[in-house]
C-alpha cells in the first residue's frame, strides 16, 4: 500500500458526547474490560435529543482518524474522530447525519505515514463479502426462549447428556436452484432445527459464522469477531436461528477462534499501521501453518477484545458454549515451528504463559458470567487440566476434544476384521485415560476432508461390512465414556468426502442402508439421553468397569456403565469381527435376568437382525472375576447392550430354574 502523509481538513466537528467514562478506559487498559462491545464501535444513540451515530476505535498509534462512507461520498476530510485526552489510544466522535444501516470504515492515518481503510473491529454487522465496509447497526430482537434459558439456569452444574451435531452452515442443505446461495438464517431455522430436533442431538454446534471474507476457510479466518456474516441475513436473523433452536430445546455452540486472523487489508492486522492486535516478531506473531496473525495475548487491551467478544456470544446471542478453536496452537511457542523459529519463554522453556493466563481468565470470565453455559477446547496434546478449574492449575474449560480416542479408534476400524485382534490395544486404551479430562468424542469435520474420504469410505470390506462397521463404531462412540461429537454427514453414511461447495447427499437416504445408519443415530442420541447410566458419571471412573478387555482372538471387549443405582447399570458387548458369536458367557454383577434393549445389528438399521429375544437367565458359574454370568449372542460386528430386568436373592426360590 502506498504510504501518504495527508492529514484530513475538519470540516464537520463531532459533538461533545462519549460513551466512555474514565472507569471504562481504566478496564480497558487494564486489560479487564470485559464488555467492551458497550462502548467501542458503532452506536446509534440518542444525544440530547439528537439521533445519530457514536464511534470509537482504539488506535493507538494512528496521527488522524475518520469515518468515511455513502453519507460523505467516501470523503476523508468530513467525519473526523477525536483522540482522547487519556492516552488510551481511543479515537471517538458524534455525528448526527450517519444513521442505523449506513455502511462505513475507518479512515486511518498512521504515524507511520501510511493510509490504511480499516472495517470496525466491534461492527456488529458487515456487508456480505466481498465487499468489506461495516455497518451502524444495533440489533433488535424480541426473544422468546425464556422457557430454555430457566431451564439451562436451573440445571447448571448437573450432569446431562451433550449429543452435538457440527455443521458447516453454508453445506448442509442448498437451495435446489443450480448456482444459489445456501439457506437464509429464517429458513434454516424451518429445516435444520425440525432435523436436529428430529435425530435426538441435544446441541448443534456451527463452524465459525463470525464475518469471515474467505468462504472457503470454513469461517476460521475471521476479520469481524462480533459479526454473524451476512452471507445468511442480518444479526436478527442469527437470533432468529439461535431462538428457534432454543425453543426446540436445542443447544447452540459457536467455533470461537482466538488463535489467528488473517492478513486482509481491511481487517485486524497492522490495524493502526502497526502491530497493534498481533506480535511484531514473526517468530511469535506469524503462524506458519495458517499463513496467519496470532494475537498479542500479553498486551491488555487484545485482552479486553478478547475476552469481551467471547461475553458478547453468550451475552447478546444467547449462545449455549463456545468451542475454542485450535487450543494446543495457543499454548506452545513452538507449535509447528522448527528450532530458531520460536521464542522461548522468560523461563526458557516452549509454554506461551501470555496465553495460558489469557485462556484461564477468559474461562473464569465466561464461568463466573454465565456458570450455565460451556467452554470446549480442541486440544490435541497432553497437556494437564485442560478442563479442570483454574483455582486447582487447570485450564478452566468446561470439556475438551479427545483427540486420542477419534484417532486411535478411526485406526482400529480401518483394520479388516481378521486383524484386529493385533490391534485390541487401539480400541481399550482410551480408557486407560479417559477420566483424566472432561472429554468430548469428536467425529468432527477435520476426520473427513483432504483426502481422508469419508468415514463410511474409511471402513473395510465389502457393501455390508462397510455399514455394519460404522453402525458398531457410532455405537461404541456412544457407550464409551464421555459426551459426543459427530459432523453433519456422517449421521447417515455420506460416502463422499466433505465438500465445502456442494451440498450434504440426501438422497442416499432413499437407500435403505443409508436410512439404517440414520435410524440408529437417532436412537442412540435418544438412548444417550435416557440412560443415566450413560451421562451421569461420563466424566469419573465411577461410571465405567471392563468385564473383559483382554478376548484378542475374538476381538471382543465387554465393560459396564453405571449411574447411581442397580436400575442404572448397563452392560455392553462389543464384537468387532462379522462372525455371530453363540453361547459367548459374560460375567454379571448381579443375579437374576437380564434383557437385551439395544442391538445395532437390528432390521430397522439395515442390519441382519441377529438379536437375544426374551431374557437371559443369570447362571452361577464364576466368570470375568464375578459370582454369576449370562450366556448370549454376538451379533455380527454389532453391539449389544443389556439391563438387569430384574434381580434374584440367594433366598428367593423362584431363582431355583437358574
Amino acid at each position: 500500500m502506498a504510504k501518504k502523509t495527508v492529514t484530513p481538513s475538519t470540516t464537520t466537528l463531532p459533538a461533545s458526547f462519549s460513551l466512555l467514562t474514565d472507569f471504562d478506559v481504566h478496564l480497558f487498559k487494564t486489560g479487564k474490560h470485559y464488555k467492551l462491545y458497550e462502548k467501542l464501535g458503532s452506536h446509534f444513540v440518542n444525544n440530547e435529543g439528537q439521533e445519530g451515530t457514536y464511534f470509537a476505535v482504539w488506535a493507538p498509534n494512528a496521527s488522524a482518524i475518520s469515518i468515511i462512507g455513502n453519507f460523505n461520498q467516501w470523503n476523508k476530510g468530513k467525519h473526523i474522530l477525536h483522540s482522547r485526552w487519556d492516552e488510551s489510544g481511543i479515537w471517538e466522535g458524534f455525528f448526527a447525519d450517519v444513521k442505523h444501516g449506513e455502511a462505513y470504515k475507518y479512515a486511518i492515518h498512521s504515524n507511520t505515514g501510511e493510509y490504511l481503510e480499516k472495517s470496525d473491529p466491534f461492527a456488529t454487522f458487515c456487508e456480505m463479502p466481498p465487499k468489506t465496509a461495516s455497518i451502524v447497526w444495533t440489533p433488535k430482537f424480541e426473544w422468546k426462549d425464556e422457557a430454555w434459558m430457566n431451564e439451562r439456569k436451573s440445571q447448571a452444574g448437573k450432569p446431562k447428556a451433550y449429543s452435538v451435531y457440527e455443521v458447516h452452515y453454508g453445506s448442509w442443505r442448498r437451495k435446489l436452484e443450480e448456482g444459489t446461495p445456501s439457506l437464509t438464517y429464517p429458513e434454516m431455522a424451518h429445516v435444520l432445527v425440525d432435523y436436529v430436533k428430529e435425530m435426538n442431538f441435544t446441541h448443534v454446534e456451527f463452524l465459525p459464522l463470525m464475518e469471515h471474507p474467505f468462504y472457503g476457510s470454513w469461517g476460521y479466518q475471521l476479520t469481524g469477531y462480533f459479526a454473524p456474516t451476512s452471507r445468511y441475513g442480518s444479526p436478527e436473523d442469527f437470533m432468529y436461528l439461535i431462538d428457534s433452536f432454543h425453543r426446540a430445546g436445542i443447544g447452540v455452540i459457536l467455533d470461537w477462534v482466538p488463535s489467528h486472523f488473517p492478513g486482509d487489508a481491511h481487517g485486524l492486522f497492522k490495524f493502526d499501521g502497526t502491530f497493534l492486535y498481533e506480535h511484531a516478531d514473526p517468530r511469535k506473531g506469524f503462524h506458519p501453518d495458517w499463513k496467519s496473525y496470532i494475537f498479542n495475548y500479553g498486551r491488555n487491551e487484545v485482552r479486553s477484545f478478547l475476552i469481551s467478544n467471547a461475553v458478547y456470544w453468550l451475552d447478546k446471542f444467547h449462545i449455549d458454549g463456545l468451542r475454542v478453536d485450535a487450543v494446543a496452537s495457543m499454548l506452545y511457542l513452538d507449535y509447528s515451528r522448527k528450532a530458531g523459529e520460536w521464542i522461548p519463554n522468560v523461563y526458557g522453556g516452549n509454554e506461551n504463559i501470555e496465553a495460558i493466563t489469557f485462556l484461564k481468565e477468559m474461562n473464569e470470565v465466561v464461568y463466573g458470567t454465565f456458570p450455565d453455559a460451556i467452554t470446549i477446547a480442541e486440544e490435541s496434546t497432553s497437556w494437564t487440566g485442560v478442563s479442570r478449574p483454574t483455582y486447582l492449575g487447570g485450564l478452566g474449560f468446561g470439556q475438551k476434544w479427545m483427540m486420542g480416542w477419534m484417532h486411535d479408534t478411526l485406526q482400529y476400524f480401518k483394520q479388516d476384521s481378521i486383524h484386529r485382534k493385533y490391534h485390541q490395544n487401539e480400541i481399550t486404551f482410551s480408557v486407560m485415560y479417559a477420566f483424566t479430562e472432561n472429554f468430548m468424542l469428536p467425529l468432527s469435520h477435520d476426520e473427513v476432508v483432504h483426502g481422508k474420504g469419508s468415514l463410511l469410505g474409511r471402513m473395510p470390506g465389502d457393501e455390508w461390512r462397510k455399514f455394519a462397521n460404522l453402525r458398531l463404531m457410532f455405537t461404541y462412540m456412544f457407550m464409551h465414556p464421555g459426551s459426543k461429537l459427530l459432523f453433519m454427514g456422517g449421521e447417515f453414511g455420506q460416502s463422499a468426502e466433505w465438500n465445502h461447495e456442494k451440498s450434504l447427499d440426501w438422497h442416499l437416504l432413499d437407500y435403505d442402508v443409508h436410512k439404517g445408519v440414520q435410524r440408529l443415530v437417532r436412537d442412540l442420541n435418544r438412548f444417550y439421553k435416557t440412560e443415566p447410566a450413560l451421562y451421569q458419571y461420563q466424566f469419573e471412573q465411577k461410571g465405567f468397569s471392563w468385564i473383559d478387555y483382554d478376548d484378542r482372538e475374538n476381538s471382543v471387549i465387554a465393560f459396564q456403565r453405571q449411574g447411581d443405582g442397580k436400575e442404572n447399570l448397563l452392560i455392553v458387548v462389543c464384537n468387532f469381527t462379522p462372525e455371530t458369536r453363540r453361547h459367548y458367557r459374560i460375567g454379571v454383577p448381579f443375579r437374576g435376568s437380564w434383557k437385551e434393549i439395544f442391538n445395532s445389528d437390528a432390521h430397522q438399521y439395515a442390519g441382519s437382525g441377529v438379536l437375544n429375544e426374551g431374557l437371559l437367565l443369570t447362571s452361577p458359574v464364576k466368570y470375568h472375576g464375578r459370582d454369576y454370568s449370562i450366556s448370549l449372542t454376538l451379533p455380527p460386528l454389532g453391539i449389544s447392550v443389556l439391563r438387569l430386568e430384574k434381580e434374584i436373592s440367594e433366598f428367593d426360590l423362584s431363582d431355583m430354574g437358574t
